[in-house]
């Protein structure tokens, strides 16, 4: 796939992303010289004074922000959020809590990381206690909604069960890689957006949503289970170290490593095997921006 330029980080690799680049900058050369007018009868008149040297150009400006100061509580005010449990079933089919705890403590999260509560869906496809329940089609449009109400940048996350076809999506849906991009198109166009797929088998998902704009985390390789979808567990695995890496890291990028050295150590001290290497991919346009967009911190 040659779109686009690829910056993967995979399980236990450290990568240098590329350092932001300098932003033009212009300075002056400080003012002409003033002109001395002859006076034959005078003194010799004094030189004029040296020219001091230019001053060193201020350092880069992150984009979108002026004045060379950057409020971190408002680098997310702007963005769409939507957080979707879009399953609700053991692998045996029995009720489980994990992923609508993900969704609430997720969105919870987020808020608390500078995203604003306007902006964030969280939304469920499990059914209602009457029996009622929100529709796949009805999911993508509330989705779109929001994204078409804040429109600096798109956080989308979907945890679910999967498979190497796609991710469960409601009762008797499954929504593919091919689908997911051409709607993530359709919500978020081309600005920056970071899409989190917390389910087996979701590294699928990454070269198929890999663009210039995109940062894709996924819970596991393409060939690969992720764990703690049970019915005694409190979250997924991979959702529960994301909770546990917004308390300490400063942007998605730091977000991505602490998420999976926490799924690492956590299944080795349990000896789950294979581990699930979670993925991810940093487009080339997202490289110099992710890290002037700081999460809020309490």
């Amino acid at each position: 796939m040659a779109r686009h330029f690829l910056a993967w980080i995979g399980l236990g690799i450290a990568a240098t992303l590329a350092a932001t680049p300098a932003l033009a900058q212009s300075t002056s050369a400080g003012g002409k010289d003033p002109s001395i007018p002859e006076d034959s009868s005078g003194p010799t008149p004094a030189p004029p004074p040296a020219v001091p040297p230019p001053a060193p150009p201020p350092p880069p400006i992150a984009p979108g922000v002026t004045g060379g100061a950057r409020d971190a509580a408002n680098d997310f005010q702007d963005w769409a959020v939507a957080v979707v449990a879009a399953d609700w079933r053991s692998g045996q089919g029995q009720p489980i809590r994990a992923f609508e705890n993900s969704r609430r403590d997720l969105a919870a999260a987020f808020e608390r990381a500078g995203f604003a509560r306007r902006n964030i869906a969280a939304l469920s496809l499990a059914p209602n206690p009457d029996g009622s329940m929100l529709g796949p089609q009805q999911a993508a449009a509330s989705i779109e909604a929001i994204t078409r109400r804040a429109t600096a940048g798109c956080l989308l996350y979907f945890t679910s069960h999967g498979s190497p076809a796609g991710i469960v999506w409601g009762p008797n849906g499954l929504m593919s890689p091919a689908t997911m991009d051409r709607l993530i198109d359709g919500w978020c166009g081309t600005r920056p957006t970071v899409v989190v797929v917390s389910a087996c088998y979701s590294g699928v998902f990454v070269p198929a949503l890999a663009r210039s704009n995109r940062m894709i985390m996924s819970a596991a390789r393409r060939d690969r289970s992720s764990f703690g979808c049970s019915e005694d567990a409190t979250h997924p695995y991979f959702d529960a170290c994301v909770l546990e890496a917004l308390n300490g890291a400063a942007d998605f990028l730091a977000l991505s490593l602490r998420t999976t050295g926490c799924v690492n150590r956590r299944e080795r001290e349990e000896g789950l095997r294979p581990p699930s290497e979670p993925q991810t991919y940093v487009g080339a346009q997202m490289q110099p921006l992710l890290p002037f967009l700081q999460f809020a911190r309490p």
